[in-house]
């Protein structure tokens, strides 16, 4: 039986988004001989290899990525001629793809998908969540939800929350070590460092007064998880960055204090990323929607008192 277009193109993004015949065919419900055959078919017709096979893994070849970036771009104009058509006035409903951060999406992302569920029940919503960001045209996913901003052109974005970044340690920390007063107090402190994505290793970035100022710090523990080094700072083991996302109950509580207040650091808003589309999707307007809403109050505790 002749696979339908829209089935054939659905099936390699799959088989290309997770890099595996035998995961896509769990996906699908299929056993994997039956996706080996079904990619077979597919070079057979179009006469070309569109993967490169090995024992492990699949990776494309140069024509598997020319119809990688074709089918997804079809897809997305099949989902948005289908809303446009069938939306109109309708309660949001279908399929909503949605990525956020590793411990994030899982702390906060995920409990918030439940309650839009709750409002939303013919939204059918898919939360993945990932260390590093994505490439939303390339994956097919509807949004992503992220802190700072994304270098990216083809991406609109929705601011969704403002979220300031403080440097903070403990009491314990401060009281043993003396709290900095100059930026060049920095040099003679333990300094846990966050390494995130490319960022330069413990290169931090000021403004103050209007200019920028740059200065490399040191420090016996980093880590790439953020929970992790604030876990560190609260246990007294150095002088941290963070937003005031993390940081609001432990500056309310006192357990930390913000430091050299006066010295600005760029912030880490929280965005809604999507792929720019003439109409956006009732879904994905109503998701947006409801996670301003849910986001509008403030987080206390980070202004004067932990100072």
């Amino acid at each position: 039986m002749k696979t339908d277009l829209a089935s054939e193109l659905e099936f390699f993004v799959l088989v290309a988004r997770l890099g595996s015949l035998s995961a896509a065919a769990r996906e699908l419900d299929l056993t994997p001989p039956a996706a080996t055959k079904r990619l077979a078919l597919m070079e057979a017709r179009l006469r070309v290899r569109l993967v490169n096979r090995t024992t492990r893994s699949i990776s494309l070849t140069n024509e598997g990525e020319t119809y990688l970036a074709y089918a997804t771009r079809i897809l997305a104009d099949l989902r948005e001629m289908e809303d446009a058509v069938s939306s109109s006035g309708a309660a949001p409903h279908g399929l909503l793809r949605v990525n956020a951060t590793l411990g994030f999406g899982r702390t906060v992302i995920a409990p918030l998908v439940s309650d839009f569920s709750r409002r939303y029940p013919n939204v059918e919503v898919q939360l993945e969540v990932t260390d590093k960001p994505v490439d939303l045209v390339e994956s097919g996913y509807d949004l992503s939800i992220r802190f700072g901003t994304l270098p990216d052109k083809r991406l609109s974005a929705r601011r969704v929350m403002s979220n300031r970044r403080f440097l903070c340690a403990s009491p314990v920390y401060l009281d043993k070590s003396g709290t900095p007063t100059t930026l060049a107090d920095l040099a003679d402190h333990r300094c846990i460092i966050h390494r995130q994505n490319d960022s330069a290793h413990g290169v931090w970035r000021f403004v103050h007064q209007g200019q920028t100022e740059v200065v490399k710090v040191d420090g016996a523990l980093s880590s790439n998880d953020g929970d992790i080094v604030l876990g560190w700072a609260l246990d007294g083991h150095g002088i941290l960055i963070r937003s005031e996302w993390d940081l609001a109950k432990y500056l309310e509580s006192g357990r930390l204090r913000v430091v050299l207040p006066d010295f600005t650091l760029p912030s880490a808003d929280l965005f809604v990323y999507y792929p720019q589309r003439r109409n956006q999707t009732a879904r994905t307007r109503a998701f947006i929607d409801f996670l301003v809403e849910k986001f509008q109050k403030p987080a206390a505790g980070t202004g004067k008192k932990g100072a």
